[in-house]
Formats: structure tokens, sequence, C-alpha cells
């Protein structure tokens, strides 16, 4: 059974800095992309970034030049560093991974995280 547990979420000020980490775990023989999504209330889900298993990086143009993510392959572990955070980047964050598993390939979202930025 894979699991994606996140981590990090809270409230911040705005102009404030938060790290989100997701770690996978269970019966994982490999993976490829790992990334961020968010939903904001009323609003559809979207891309935040994603990072490949060779290190390519994509992002949102909203957080391009504030938002960094990386991955640790040896712990199966994805992190999002946000920075200058913005009242409108307040949402809830969840960490996906397409991974290999008992069921093949296959993509997995975690819990999900709430990230409240006040003006």
């Amino acid at each position: 059974q894979v699991q994606l547990v996140e981590s990090g979420g809270g409230l911040v000020q705005a102009g404030g800095s938060l790290r989100l980490s997701c770690a996978a775990s269970g019966s994982i023989f490999g993976i490829s992309v790992m990334g961020w999504h968010r939903q904001a209330p009323g609003k559809q889900r979207e891309l935040v970034a994603h990072i490949t298993s060779g290190g390519n990086t994509n992002y949102a143009d909203s957080v391009k030049g504030r938002f960094i993510i990386s991955r640790d392959n040896a712990e199966n572990t994805v992190y999002l560093q946000m920075n200058s955070l913005e009242p409108e980047d307040t949402a809830v964050y969840y960490c996906n991974s397409r991974l290999y598993g008992s069921s093949g390939w296959r993509d997995y979202w975690g819990q999900g995280t709430q990230v409240t930025v006040s003006s």
C-alpha cells in the first residue's frame, strides 16, 4: 500500500515563507514525476509545480520566482519551498506522484495540507 504524507502547512503572514514536505512510502519500485497542486475555495485544483526524476522542474506562472520545488530520490520525498507568500496562495496543497508500485504505474495523491496566508 503506497501512501503520500504531507507536512508543513500552516498560517503565515503575507511576505512570509513555508516549506512543505511529502514523503512517499510503501511498496515503491520507482518514481517518475513528483509535484504539488493546490485548490482554493470555490476554485479548481491547479498545478503549482512538478519535478522529474532527473530534476527537471515546471512551475505555474503565478509562483515562478517565489516557490522552489526539490526532491530527495533516496528518501522518496518532495519539498516545496514557498517564499514571498501572498493571500492568493491560500489553498489546500496536495502532493502527487506517478510511481511504480505493486499495481504498476499509477498516480497517487496525498491527503492535503492547508496553507493560509493572512494580509
